[in-house]
């Protein structure tokens, strides 16, 4: 068991994946994919904290950086949007199918900072795969935590994912609030944008932090929406995943400034990627 300093651990090379195999695949949108994967004996091929990301690969294809959305004793669960090559045959895969992985990678949600603490959880899509997992510790550590708040839009009720979660489990632990973009028949939740529902339920900033993740046209508008409440960019934390590669700082594809998303974040407050540089 080789171990590197980002928290990797593969048995022998780090960036040797370990082989394991999906033992259930949970269709949650047309494009939409939860792959519930464990070792080939059995186990889980490590233990995430929230927030963190594997290196996921499919054989003789390719492989990319996916966020840990939920683990069991013996398996993790990533959720993977169909998008292009790679995810196209994660998409064909079938259970009792191979894939690699190694991991995990990146920071984490602050969750012991956050003791204590009320949290607003916002999600828009696939955005929410990574928060759930923070969602599913603070509900397994509720006494940790003061109120939590899940806000959570799609497009359309066919695009709303985790589904059980976020109408049947989830408002059992907190309160939870699901709009869609546009109202269709059968819907007779909340219609409108997160950015305005936001506005609209008036959250208090007092003693709250802030978890964000969605498209970045949602994130942008979420946060003139926070600010508008009073929230504070330092406790709003959002997550920066779609920007690593090899995961390790070698590839330098997530430089900022003097930051490497892969080993600095992918985590950061608002605050912090404020103070880094734009892009050019």
């Amino acid at each position: 068991m080789v171990e590197i300093d980002h928290g990797c651990k593969c048995p022998g090379n780090p960036l040797l994946p370990q082989i394991c195999k999906v033992i259930k695949i949970t269709e949650e949108t047309p494009d939409v994919k939860t792959f519930r994967i464990q070792t080939l004996d059995g186990k889980k091929p490590f233990t995430p904290l929230p927030g963190q990301l594997a290196m996921i690969s499919v054989l003789n294809v390719g492989e990319a950086m996916f966020s840990l959305t939920a683990q069991g004793d013996d398996w993790i669960e990533s959720s993977i949007k169909r998008v292009g090559f790679l995810t196209e045959a994660l998409h064909n895969l079938f259970e009792g199918d191979l894939v690699g992985v190694r991991g995990p990678y990146g920071n984490h949600f602050p969750t012991e900072e956050l003791k204590g603490r009320d949290i607003l959880f916002v999600g828009g899509g696939i955005g929410l795969a990574p928060v759930r997992s923070f969602i599913r510790h603070a509900i397994a550590h509720r006494k940790d935590y003061g109120e939590l708040d899940v806000l959570y839009g799609s497009r359309s009720y066919g695009d709303l994912v985790f589904k059980e979660d976020i109408f049947d489990h989830w408002p059992k632990a907190c309160n939870t609030h699901i709009t869609i973009d546009i109202e269709e028949d059968g819907w007779d939740g909340h219609v409108g944008f997160v950015p305005s529902y936001l506005e609209e339920k008036a959250f208090s900033p007092e003693g709250k932090a802030v978890v964000l993740c969605g498209p970045p046209i949602m994130i942008t508008f979420c946060l003139i929406s926070l600010a508008k409440m009073g929230f504070s960019k330092e406790n709003v934390i959002t997550t920066l995943e779609m920007r690593m590669k090899c995961g390790v700082g070698k590839c330098g594809r997530c430089n900022i400034g003097s930051k490497y998303v892969c080993l600095d974040g992918p985590v950061f407050t608002m605050a912090e990627l404020e103070d880094l540089p734009d892009e050019q």
